[in-house]
């Protein structure tokens, strides 16, 4: 199929034919990470500018092993370390990178709808989302996606719960979005207080009981409680959050047989998760780290004009 878009602002306007097309080409990138020698010419000559306002390990790292694995030059740029400090505003510094040659910039920004509003900006550099506020992180769902479906294979008709701090969230928005276009059911399941006031606006089922919301899933999804992001007093406290909506051994044995454990990361270890879940046959987290790389290997070329060529 010939590829439409120039970036990723959200996967709202993705069709399921073009995330079946997007995994299957992240599927060769895969393919490409086991090689001995990691290095492809797709994308020599091209420029991506990683701009994180935002701490990040995993999508940033992943986003700059990506564009190097496909010979594009790479610059992780700061905004401590910019003109960004002197009271540079944001259109004006990627005005700037942009006439500098950046063919790519991926954004990463604590205010929604930066991406959209940069990419309306700009005249010629492709933009990516890489979380904007708690609105979304399309490439997370995108890995979410490409790792379960590796492991459970066809996704419709799945039971997908997910567990936690749902308010806050980036990532349970564009979650919900990809599994929903896969054929997923997905349940939302974690204090009142850590809901959005309308989960069926959301496409997902609200159930608050998180045995009932995991029986017989086949994804089991655990958020990290954002304490970054959140007033005081939302959860008791942590250890009867643990007790209550924590990834526990008798937590997840109320699901399907042989399903998986997801965490979009960091973790933190006896909170919304245990370490026996954590590092148990089940766990999927590992593997999502490594489908991250490939996920937004197949997302630069598809996007910078690889595979045009």
């Amino acid at each position: 199929m010939e590829w439409r878009h120039r970036g990723l602002i959200s996967l709202e306007g993705w069709t399921r034919e073009e995330l079946t097309f997007f995994l299957e080409q992240t599927d060769y990138m895969d393919e490409l990470i086991d090689r001995p020698i990691k290095k492809a010419p797709a994308l020599r000559g091209k420029v991506v500018l990683n701009c994180f306002f935002e701490n990040s390990t995993r999508t940033r790292s992943s986003f700059e092993l990506a564009g190097k694995i496909l010979s594009a030059d790479v610059i992780n740029w700061s905004a401590s370390g910019s003109s960004a400090s002197k009271g540079e505003t944001l259109r004006d510094t990627v005005w700037t990178l942009e006439a500098m040659g950046a063919d790519g910039i991926v954004i990463r920004h604590g205010s929604v709808g930066v991406p959209e509003y940069l990419e309306k900006k700009l005249k010629r550099a492709s933009i990516f989302n890489a979380g904007d506020g708690a609105h979304g992180h399309p490439t997370q769902a995108l890995l979410d996606l490409h790792s379960a479906r590796k492991k459970l294979g066809n996704l419709e008709g799945a039971k997908m719960a997910i567990v936690g701090d749902v308010l806050h969230s980036r990532v349970a928005r564009s979650d919900i979005q990809a599994f929903s276009k896969m054929g997923a059911r997905v349940v939302l399941s974690g204090p009142s207080t850590l809901m959005p006031e309308d989960t069926e606006a959301l496409g997902a089922e609200y159930i608050p009981d998180p045995c009932e919301a995991v029986r017989g899933a086949q994804i089991l999804y655990f958020l990290r409680i954002q304490q970054e992001r959140m007033d005081d007093g939302l959860i008791p406290s942590v250890d009867e959050y643990h007790r209550r909506w924590g990834a526990s051994e008798k937590l997840i044995a109320l699901a399907e047989k042989g399903a998986v454990v997801m965490h979009p990361g960091p973790i933190n270890r006896g909170v919304e998760i245990a370490s026996s879940v954590a590092d148990g046959p089940g766990s999927l987290i590992l593997g999502q780290v490594r489908s991250g790389v490939a996920v937004r290997m197949a997302l630069l070329y598809l996007c910078l004009g690889g595979a045009r060529q």
